[in-house]
């Protein structure tokens, strides 16, 4: 039968069943009675109405009663139609929302390019800013493959839509109906987590459910590691860089050039801007105001981490464009800078990025 007269042979209610169904077995590796249904749906139905529903789905073939008084467990057909749902959601979701970043990428970039241009010229001196990051690492979606008997690749799509290929070796065959239950286990295990919350527990009974495919779950366990632990590259953008010619104290031929040396290595931008920092959203004091939501940071001198810029103050603000994803804005210039102006350029700046990322964030609202 195929996906979608499989999917239309069942109407919401019933699908909804199978579904609960199928992950509360999952979880528990028990059978699973009506009266768990009951609780675990949303469908506010008595065991009674959901007790006639399943054995619809057991005449249908979705679903078997194992011995007499037990409750139900998936058949083959009951994974497959699961299966097939989950990953056309899936697809849906990641084609859709990889359509509206690669548009607002385009809109993101040149605002960013925008911003470092202005700000050069609000204030005289070099700007820079970083393409957004994403704090957050958890898993949306994990998909397995068969490539050879011997490799399974592995996609593995992070919050953000961030999607990374891994190829998992085994020294064991898999058949394709073990295949497809992994991948349902391990997506009902592990979305929506990060490394921090699997778990030596979680990881137990990830293999205990695996149907003797340990051996696949630890190597999938340690790509997935991997992938949310490796940095991502940044792009930075600059202007204004031969402001620095304006000031003396940077004029020197060797200064002038160490620093414009800096700004062509994306490695010492990174240093420079402090993007390694950790402590993204701890507010300094500037101006005596301890409400510093933007994060502002003054580095004078020694305090810069890059050698080039021991004659130079660089002040770097946060930005966020939602929950979990933020950039830096930095300035550079002579020590003997004008700190207000600058502190009160950033902060104005940085309330209209502010203004510009909510505006999107409601429009996205109401177009969902």
């Amino acid at each position: 039968m195929a996906k979608k007269q499989m999917i239309a042979e069942l109407d919401e209610r019933k699908l909804k069943i199978l579904t609960a169904v199928i992950r509360n077995y999952l979880e528990t590796g028990e059978p699973v009675g009506s009266r768990t249904i009951s609780k675990y749906t949303d469908l506010n139905l008595s065991s009674a109405t959901i007790r006639n529903e399943m054995s619809d789905l057991e005449e249908l073939g979705y679903i078997v009663q194992p011995y007499t008084s037990a409750g139900r467990i998936p058949t083959d057909k009951g994974y497959r139609l699961y299966v097939d749902s989950l990953l056309q959601n899936k697809e849906k979701e990641v084609e859709d929302m990889k359509n509206v970043l690669i548009e607002k990428a385009g809109k993101l970039d040149k605002l960013l390019k925008e911003v470092a241009k202005l700000l050069a010229a609000n204030t005289n001196y070099t700007s820079m800013i970083t393409g957004p990051q994403y704090r957050s690492r958890q898993i949306k979606f994990i998909q397995l493959s068969e490539i050879t008997e011997n490799q399974l690749l592995a996609v593995i799509v992070l919050e953000g839509n961030i999607v990374k290929n891994r190829m998992v070796s085994i020294g064991e065959e898999i058949g394709k109906e073990d295949l497809i239950k992994l991948n349902v286990l391990i997506n009902t295990f592990l979305q929506g987590l990060d490394t921090s919350q699997i778990n030596i527990s979680l990881i137990k009974k990830l293999k205990e459910q695996s149907m003797g495919h340990e051996e696949i779950i630890s190597s999938l366990l340690d790509e997935i590691t991997a992938v949310i632990e490796e940095e991502d590259e940044i792009q930075i953008y600059t202007s204004g860089t031969t402001n620095i010619f304006k000031y003396p104290e940077l004029n020197d031929t060797a200064k002038a050039t160490g620093l414009l040396n800096a700004f062509e290595e994306k490695s010492q931008l990174e240093t420079l801007m402090n993007v390694s920092d950790d402590d993204i959203t701890k507010p300094d004091i500037i101006d005596g105001n301890e409400n510093n939501e933007h994060g502002i940071k003054v580095y004078i001198g020694a305090e810069n981490q890059l050698p080039e810029a021991k004659d130079c103050t660089v002040i770097t603000a946060d930005y966020q464009i939602k929950e979990g994803v933020y950039g830096k804005v930095g300035i550079i210039g002579p020590k003997r800078m004008d700190y207000e102006k600058v502190v009160g350029t950033l902060k104005n700046f940085m309330g209209q990025l502010d203004d510009i990322f909510k505006e999107n964030q409601e429009d996205e609202k109401k177009k969902s």
